[in-house]
């Protein structure tokens, strides 16, 4: 069902992947697209990017929170955008401002202030914002925490990825040590944790499973057997749309 051919005359949807920090749900939805034929957008590096130009402009006060008064006025400012690089497999960078920012929003610098800066308000709008633009045409496959409750309540296929605290910092920490960034595990436990309790108690799109998303909890299953899972349901998703056509 993998075939590109299969798919090529159906309709376009739109894919909701959401679940926790490093749950394995932004590998699944860049995989899904790249099969499908479909428009990747990783919602998480939206704010990763928002995160680092905060970093950049020392908007971060010394006790590690935001100084929300001095960023909000730098967010009309600032563009996000994704593009393919050539040789690289089809992977779409990021961009802030037009600059390719994709290895620098990944270590744990950033990863240590994301979650500060997601659930500020203003910056949740903006984000947002841009995203539904993403989503006007269909045809994309978008993950983060808040995308089939917030940004795509209607979307046409939901998928909600969990694995324990301890698997998810197991795989943080090896993608980090094979990078060549050296940390102790500990901490990247803890920094997954926190992400965690403030991704769920936010005041503004808390992570929640949407009431009508599928479950995987793949801290127990392959890449493969996690890409047939959702490939099924993908297209049990295209041929209930047709038939209601």
């Amino acid at each position: 069902m993998s075939e590109m051919h299969e798919i090529t005359d159906a309709p376009k949807i739109i894919v909701a992947i959401d679940g926790y920090s490093s749950s394995g749900k932004s590998t699944m939805a860049r995989e899904l697209a790249k099969r499908v034929g479909y428009i990747y957008i990783d919602s998480g590096a939206m704010y990763r990017a928002v995160a680092l130009y905060a970093l950049r402009q020392k908007l971060f006060n010394s006790d590690g929170s935001v100084n929300v008064k001095q960023l909000l006025p730098h967010l009309p400012q600032l563009t996000i955008t994704f593009q393919k690089k050539a040789g690289d497999d089809g992977v779409q960078h990021t961009l802030l401002n037009g600059e390719d920012v994709e290895k620098d929003i990944r270590d744990m610098e950033v990863s240590s202030h994301v979650s500060q800066i997601a659930e500020i308000p203003e910056v949740r709008e903006r984000m947002v914002t841009l995203q539904k633009e993403f989503g006007k045409n269909k045809g994309i496959v978008m993950d983060g925490r808040d995308i089939g409750t917030t940004v795509f309540p209607h979307a046409d296929l939901k998928v909600f990825v969990y694995a324990s605290a301890h698997e998810r910092a197991r795989r943080r920490w090896r993608e980090l040590q094979l990078k060549g960034i050296n940390i102790n595990f500990e901490d990247v436990l803890r920094n997954v944790e926190e992400r965690d309790r403030i991704d769920t108690t936010r005041a503004v799109s808390p992570l929640v499973k949407a009431h009508d998303a599928i479950e995987l909890d793949n801290g127990a299953v392959t890449h493969e057997e996690q890409m047939e899972w959702l490939m099924h349901h993908f297209q049990i998703t295209l041929e209930k749309i047709e038939n209601e056509s």
